[in-house]
């Protein structure tokens, strides 16, 4: 038995505590079964985004055309927009790699680690144990059951990265963050795209009007059925055939494509830590279930990033790993607020939100409700952007920001004003007293939060 005096989970966000223990002369084990760098570095933000820039230059061209300004795409060479991809990840993984291979009083378990006991864990054929252990082992695709579907090889968001060959067409089940994300890739690289969602509408957890508006966006660039089950899968020529049922009327279709993609949500990889011999419990949908302070059921073992399915966004898990570092050796203990978490989604138009939507603050509070569209300002006008716009929620007696919503260019970028307030958790008038350059986007932030009502 080897005694440690931290055990840490997972490559991705662990990764980073594991840098933080080795900081304070901690002896540390790192178990990571896969993906140094974790889902980010690996299959997720880094790879996802790389891709999604190509996609995004090639609307901008189509949105010049608006502007008077033609240019031809004579070709998309898909191999290397792959390569480039690829080489990006892999100097990110070596670099991470090198950090490992240089650190004192860290020993690197690259297998599969199972619980064996309440603090004790075997990996690689070597058991060890410690007090205190941080549990970072993320998740992975969700595969829902599709007659057919595990005859065929089906792609994932992380097998489709090593694909060096354009699809003529590809089906897309799931409208959520990764499959509107991948359509606009596809659909902007040339293939054919055909998106299939359960749900009555893409990003169901966005507001209403802007899924509208993304599904009309996207619309016009692809096939996309909402309100649809997948109900099997099967060859077809070179490619398949998925047949579909209206959930509304009850019909059915068949959708072709050569490729088809499964991005229907994220499973918890605490499935194979054998968690059940620690006190450690899940939630209904098999994440790890942890309190305010991300602790566990078990005294000493704390959770964060993807494992527990709060927050799944890269910066959520990186402000975690504070967050536990801290509450592991400490008796004034630190909460971790999940409302602060801001999000966004990479498509064209560009989705980014934090807080409740209309609907939700509605339930507990009296608010009031601004919107403005990009074209109300003087730099959407220019762009002549006539359709994105942004939303605020405000609590009418606190004057606290509920929830900001934005779809349009650059909205990943400009939300993060509103992020600050919210974390702070000061009135929007810290945004609407402050001076905005003039002619800017950054001027949509308070002209929506002047226009409540």
């Amino acid at each position: 038995m080897k005694e440690y005096d931290v055990i840490v989970i997972g490559a991705g966000s662990g990764l980073t505590v594991a840098f933080k223990a080795l900081a304070e002369n901690r002896k540390v084990a790192l178990v990571a079964r896969e993906h140094i760098g974790g889902t980010c570095m690996n299959v997720g933000c880094v790879p996802s985004k790389t891709l999604l820039h190509t996609a995004d230059l090639v609307m901008e061209m189509e949105h010049a055309k608006k502007l008077g300004v033609h240019a031809d795409l004579k070709s998309i060479d898909f191999p290397a927009i792959m390569k480039r991809m690829k080489d990006t990840r892999k100097e990110g993984v070596d670099f991470l790699r090198k950090d490992l291979a240089e650190s004192e009083n860290l020993d690197f378990y690259e297998a599969e680690g199972r619980f064996t006991g309440p603090y004790t864990i075997e990996a690689g054929g070597v058991e060890m144990t410690a007090k205190v252990i941080f549990i970072a082992s993320g998740a992975r695709p969700a595969i829902p059951p599709i007659k057919g579907l595990t005859d065929v090889p089906y792609l994932t968001n992380e097998s489709l990265l090593e694909m060096d060959e354009l699809p003529e067409s590809i089906i897309i089940v799931g409208g959520s963050y990764i499959g509107v994300e991948y359509a606009h890739f596809f659909a902007g690289v040339g293939s054919k795209v055909s998106v299939v969602e359960y749900g009555d509408r893409l990003v169901s957890f966005e507001e209403p009007d802007i899924s509208r508006l993304l599904l009309e966006s996207l619309g016009r660039r692809m096939e996309i059925h909402t309100s649809c089950e997948a109900l099997s899968l099967a060859g077809k020529g070179d490619g398949y055939a998925l047949t579909v049922k209206d959930r509304t009327t009850g019909g059915e279709k068949v959708l072709e494509g050569r490729r088809i993609l499964i991005a229907a949500g994220r499973k918890s990889n605490a499935d194979r830590l054998a968690v059940e011999k620690t006190g450690v419990e899940l939630t209904r949908s098999g994440f790890i279930k942890v309190n305010d302070y991300l602790e566990t059921g078990a005294p000493g073992i704390f959770a964060l990033g993807d494992a527990t399915g709060k927050g799944m966004f890269t910066h959520a898990a990186d402000h975690e790993t504070r967050i536990v570092w801290h509450n592991a050796w400490h008796e004034d203990k630190q909460k971790w607020d999940f409302s602060v978490v801001p999000h966004a989604v990479f498509t064209v138009p560009q989705i980014a939100s934090i807080g409740l939507t209309e609907a939700e603050a509605a339930r507990s509070f009296e608010i009031k409700v601004g919107k403005a569209h990009y074209c109300d300002i003087v730099q959407g006008d220019v762009r002549m952007e006539y359709e994105g716009f942004a939303k605020a929620i405000v609590d009418k007696k606190t004057e606290r920001i509920l929830g900001f919503h934005i779809i349009g260019p650059e909205a990943a970028t400009l939300i993060q004003e509103v992020v600050h307030v919210v974390a702070r958790n000061e009135s929007y008038r810290a945004i609407t007293d402050t001076m905005h350059i003039f002619p800017a986007l950054s001027e949509l932030i308070p002209e929506t939060l002047n226009r409540l009502e």
